[in-house]
């Protein structure tokens, strides 16, 4: 692929990185800020603990590929397994009711987290990111978080999939650093983010190709806060 311009903001860039957690590694600007934020969380009882956060372009591109071939399973709006379309159009947008498209998701920017509390996971427990999970086990750690992000004392983190914001189904358990991550975006095109799927071996790529400026208005740029 010889495409040129900051690759970064499409996760084939080199962001400076740090391993904040075991296997999780975020953007180095932001560590302070999250070093803050988790040892707030502890005075309140819960233990922040990463279930993801940088995540190259390649990585997104499995995840997508996996969900479009059935390796993967499709969530429905609720949260809850669904049979997979046939139709290349309606298999696209069942993708991205749960995941973003392969060089906009904003994991590619290492200032995106998804957190939950260790504290209040079971023993052996395997954490799926789902509403319910947020309304039930998460519950208190979620509106320790709401509290904070409401009242600007979260050390710029806050959510970005919240309701009524794009097309993507709100994701309580996503968190961003939101100053640094606006420089990151601030070289985003998508005239180059479609010459990276013409390059790409990517599923549904003919119709994601077709409707990327409506995918972009739906699906990117509401996001782009």
């Amino acid at each position: 692929m010889n495409i040129a311009g900051d690759l970064l903001p499409y996760g084939l860039g080199t962001p400076r990185l740090v391993e904040y957690q075991q296997g999780y590694f975020v953007d180095s600007e932001i560590v302070e800020s999250l070093n803050k934020l988790t040892k707030d969380a502890e005075t309140h009882g819960f233990k922040l603990r990463l279930e993801s956060a940088y995540r190259p372009f390649e990585k997104q591109l499995s995840i997508w590929n996996r969900k479009a071939a059935g390796e993967l399973p499709l969530l429905d709006a609720n949260g809850n397994p669904m049979e997979r379309p046939q139709d290349e159009e309606e298999l696209m947008y069942a993708i991205l009711t749960w995941s973003a498209l392969p060089g906009a998701s904003r994991h590619h920017l290492g200032t995106d987290l998804d957190v939950v509390d260790a504290a209040a996971c079971p023993v052996g427990y395997v954490v799926q990111l789902t509403p319910a999970e947020c309304e039930g086990m998460f519950r208190r750690f979620h509106e320790y978080l709401s509290e904070h992000f409401s009242s600007n004392a979260a050390f710029g983190f806050n959510r970005v999939f919240v309701p009524g914001r794009g097309k993507i189904r709100p994701e309580g358990w996503h968190i961003a650093h939101l100053p640094t991550s606006r420089k990151r975006l601030e070289s985003f095109s998508l005239e180059t983010l479609r010459q990276i799927y013409e390059a790409s071996d990517m599923a549904c790529k003919k119709v994601v190709l077709a409707r990327l400026p409506q995918l972009a208005e739906e699906f990117i740029y509401p996001y782009f806060i």
